[in-house]
């Protein structure tokens, strides 16, 4: 696959390479954090990340910007950004051990899947509504635990609960479409 400067450039792409380039900002901020004023920053930084991520989709979209290269990007700056938050995040809540978990699992699935279907000469075309909504619970989620620092373990714990749910939701609908990719035209 061939890809041209134009579209490495492109305006969504570039904000998939902004995305990526806000991880160790966004780590960085976190782990140096001592004050209320700082996890405000990480929260921003989150915030920033999660309107990119949805605006690069969106200007693609709108003024025709879909490229292949995109359509690698805009997942890695995803699945790296959603696992930095993650991991971070697990070492002030317990529970969020379980989401690290279950992020594996489900990315792994979605990694080695894709792998399968591509050495078939198949992919999936883009993301799914329910991976879109996992995407977004799990941004607001990380989002609130980042802003509220002091916010109690147990309605910590019920939020990182319903973004498990949303994930596990979101793994569990992902099996069949991967199952019928397999299937067809086998």
């Amino acid at each position: 696959m061939k890809i041209s400067k134009k579209e490495v450039f492109s305006i969504p792409n570039i904000m998939g390479y902004f995305r990526i380039i806000l991880i160790p900002v966004f780590l960085y901020v976190y782990y140096n954090a001592t004050s209320v004023e700082d996890y405000y920053i990480v929260a921003g930084i989150v915030c920033v990340s999660g309107i990119t991520d949805f605006l690069d989709g969106f200007i693609a979209r709108r003024f025709n910007m879909i490229t292949e290269w995109g359509k690698f990007i805009d997942p890695l700056a995803d699945k790296l950004t959603q696992a930095a938050l993650v991991f971070a995040l697990s070492f002030k809540y317990k529970l969020m051990w379980y989401l690290v978990g279950l992020f594996i699992i489900k990315e792994g699935f979605m990694a080695i899947m894709g792998i399968i279907m591509l050495r078939k000469g198949k992919k999936l075309d883009g993301a799914k509504w329910f991976g879109k909504l996992c995407t977004a619970i799990l941004y607001i989620v990380m989002f609130m635990l980042m802003l509220f620092q002091r916010m109690n373990n147990d309605r910590a714990n019920f939020l990182i609960l319903v973004c498990g749910i949303f994930m596990s939701m979101s793994f569990i609908l992902y099996i069949p479409v991967f199952y019928k990719m397999h299937k067809s035209n086998k």
